[in-house]
């Protein structure tokens, strides 16, 4: 099957067809992804607070997301890849380094119409961010200026129904959502290891997940350690 293009993502919200993007940090959760259908893999710097234990995404630096977006493209056969910026990073060194080194097609970054501006004109596809909680027009004239700088997609965090749906009507670029999205949207991504459950925050977590893989988990080491310390050979060993 063609790879994803950005061309193809606006096809689909052309089409009214939503797009279905997830973060991933590495080749089998890439793969995983993709064989279920997944069309964009969104290479996040939360893999330093989700991941690596880092207290803030703010840690990350550029050379751990080459590293971390090189990983999720030797997974990713057809759909398209996009990957973070880090936060103290200078955007156009940073976007320019994950296209060429990380294989990335697509750099997100959380910037102004003018830097979006600067990243196009370099010929890089941007992924701009941008959050909600203000006035609807306020919100909707942003993701036009964002759309006219040369952004290929919007991630608008914390949207709401109202400002999420104003903003996908207003411009012709594919507008999803992580945070606080909704269908109101052309698309939703969200982190793979979050619609699995997968991390100690899901152990004993109320919150609603289309898995519970932290728990099996947890469980299947339990029950590796029991065998260990029984002196009975392991499940899986050969020889």
């Amino acid at each position: 099957m063609d790879r994803i293009t950005i061309a193809a993502l606006a096809e689909m919200k052309r089409q009214g067809r939503k797009i279905v993007a997830v973060v991933a940090w590495d080749a089998v959760m890439a793969e995983l992804a993709e064989r279920a259908g997944v069309d964009m893999l969104s290479v996040g710097d939360s893999v330093g607070k989700n991941l690596w234990g880092h207290a803030t995404e703010n840690e990350v630096t550029v050379e751990e997301m080459l590293v971390v977006c090189k990983a999720v493209r030797r997974g990713a056969k057809r759909s398209l890849v996009s990957c973070d910026a880090p936060a103290g990073a200078e955007p156009l060194t940073a976007a320019q380094r994950l296209v060429k080194e990380g294989g990335a097609d697509m750099v997100k970054v959380h910037a102004s119409p003018e830097a979006v501006g600067q990243l196009a004109k370099a010929g890089i596809a941007v992924f701009a961010e941008f959050h909600g909680g203000r006035a609807v027009a306020e919100l909707v004239d942003e993701a036009k200026r964002l759309e006219a700088a040369g952004a290929a997609m919007l991630d608008f965090r914390h949207s709401g129904p109202d400002a999420g749906a104003a903003v996908a009507k207003a411009v012709k670029i594919p507008v999803i959502g992580g945070l606080g999205g909704g269908p109101w949207l052309d698309g939703r991504v969200r982190m793979a290891h979050a619609a699995l459950g997968y991390g100690m925050s899901w152990l004993n977590a109320e919150t609603e997940t289309y898995a519970h893989v932290a728990s099996i988990a947890l469980g299947a080491l339990a029950a590796y350690a029991e065998d260990v310390r029984a002196g009975r050979q392991i499940k899986g060993q050969r020889g």
